[in-house]
């Protein structure tokens, strides 16, 4: 009996598997085409494509359905390939996990995909561009938001160089000072030492010149 049981329920899972895969044809409307160019992304770093990739494939599209639906139930048995090629491209579809002889519509496949797309490229190393699912737009760049905000960059940089025109002014208006000052002390003792425009360098007069008062005593002394 228990044998009986048991080839009844391997004949149903193979049963199940077939159906499953003829859901999975070339051109299905609810089917995508993927297609790799690994030695083109990774040159001599290029790994070969076999079937524990294609788990990882399938695994990934699970992720990424599971992520999509916020459900625990998809499984890689839900990802169906077909028309594989040794070039690398493939057909796959999703069988909707309630009922497995139902697709997920490829709307939904395609949301799917889109919403997991960098974790798919990262896990074979690959870009939009060398990992294509036709007929799926490729995902857009992240934008790079500044921790700082760009306005508030302008807006230092403008306080910056106000503050040094000002500094500069400041600077120039004291130095102006400064050298006015000077010029008042330099004529201040100038004019102390002269005196009518007669130098004063001392009570004996400057070296070399003539005392007057001692030329009008002796003028006197010779009359």
């Amino acid at each position: 009996m228990s044998a009986r049981l048991l080839f009844a329920l391997c004949l149903a899972l193979t049963w199940t598997s077939v159906l499953m895969q003829d859901l999975c044809t070339e051109g299905a409307s609810d089917g995508y085409k993927v297609r790799l160019s690994i030695k083109t992304a990774l040159g001599d770093h290029a790994y070969e494509w076999n079937e524990s990739e294609m788990f990882l494939f399938k695994a990934n599209l699970a992720y990424a359905m599971r992520r999509h639906f916020n459900m625990q139930t998809y499984n890689v048995s839900n990802i169906i390939v077909c028309d594989e090629t040794p070039r690398v491209s493939f057909w796959f579809v999703v069988a909707n996990p309630a009922d497995t002889s139902q697709l997920i519509p490829g709307g939904e496949v395609e949301e799917a995909v889109r919403k997991s797309r960098n974790r798919i490229n990262n896990a074979f190393l690959l870009t939009d561009q060398t990992l294509q699912f036709l007929g799926i737009a490729p995902t857009l760049a992240t934008t790079v938001i500044p921790n700082t905000p760009p306005w508030l960059i302008a807006f230092i940089v403008v306080i910056c160089v106000v503050s040094a025109g000002i500094l500069a002014l400041l600077v120039s208006t004291f130095m102006k000072k400064i050298r006015k000052e000077k010029g008042v002390l330099e004529e201040e003792k100038l004019e102390n030492v002269y005196e009518n425009g007669i130098p004063r360098d001392g009570p004996e007069g400057k070296a070399g010149s003539l005392n007057g008062g001692f030329m009008e005593d002796e003028r006197h002394t010779q009359l």
